[in-house]
């Protein structure tokens, strides 16, 4: 009798992880599906994005894990237009969240924080609009943050030193304001800093400079803001530091 009820119970256990499982499944393909219906699609890409389907898993731009969870949202250059859903933030799974070189518009998501598997996200040259969202710094394992040509506004947020794994941040050709802040300087890892042709004014902090000696950066450039002074190079280890020249009275 015990034997039996232990695998009626092994039985019930594995039904219900399945049931979960597709029912995550179905979750993710209604986020999908939804932020379907809020974009022009002028070169019907998303045409595949069927919601009837099990789970989006067969969606085209779409790659799903073993347990047919969403890991990639493939949709670079892709001819899209409109704004990004809040939504989004629950694609609990998601790793990769490529929207890059389209015509998206609107803000980031603040809820894209949420997303504490992801590796990339590339929204460069879109047309997105506002802050970068303070919580993006919330995601430990980002290793490309990439928003570069947009129309972003705002100061850089403190929180994105919080990025211990990242390899590169781009955030070029915007409109951002403000200081640089030192707490990037806790990103040992950055290999890429790229801050050029913004708004950005006072100094470069010692703490991001340090990275030049000490840790694996190979680029910084900070060309065409509002800083003051400029730097020099120390050391082989840095390959580019594109800066402005030092201003004069």
């Amino acid at each position: 009798m015990t034997a039996q009820f232990a695998a009626a119970a092994a039985v019930l256990i594995s039904c219900l992880i399945a049931l979960a499982t597709l029912a995550s499944s179905n979750s993710e393909g209604d986020i999908l599906y939804k932020q379907r219906q809020v974009w022009k699609d002028t070169n019907n890409v998303l045409l595949s994005w069927d919601p009837t389907l099990v789970n989006p898993c067969t969606w085209f731009h779409i790659t799903c894990n073993n347990d047919n969870a969403v890991i990639r949202v493939d949709l670079g250059n892709a001819g899209i237009s409109g704004p990004l859903i809040p939504d989004l933030g629950g694609l609990q799974n998601l790793q990769y969240l490529e929207l890059y070189d389209n015509s998206l518009s609107g803000t980031i998501p603040a809820t894209l924080g949420n997303l504490t598997k992801l590796v990339s996200l590339d929204l460069y040259e879109n047309q997105l609009t506002g802050p970068i969202p303070a919580t993006l710094g919330a995601i430990g394992t980002l290793r490309y943050l990439r928003l570069y040509e947009n129309k972003l506004t705002g100061a850089i947020p403190t929180s994105l030193g919080n990025l211990i794994n990242l390899l590169e941040l781009k955030l070029q050709n915007n409109a951002l304001s403000g200081s640089i802040p030192s707490s990037l300087g806790n990103i040992k890892t950055l290999q890429f800093l790229k801050l050029n042709q913004n708004m950005l004014s006072g100094t470069v902090p010692l703490e991001i400079l340090s990275l030049i000696i000490s840790g694996n950066l190979t680029e910084l450039n900070i060309a065409k803001n509002d800083l003051a002074g400029t730097i020099k190079s120390s050391g082989f280890r840095v390959t580019a530091i594109i800066q402005d020249k030092l201003k004069t009275a």
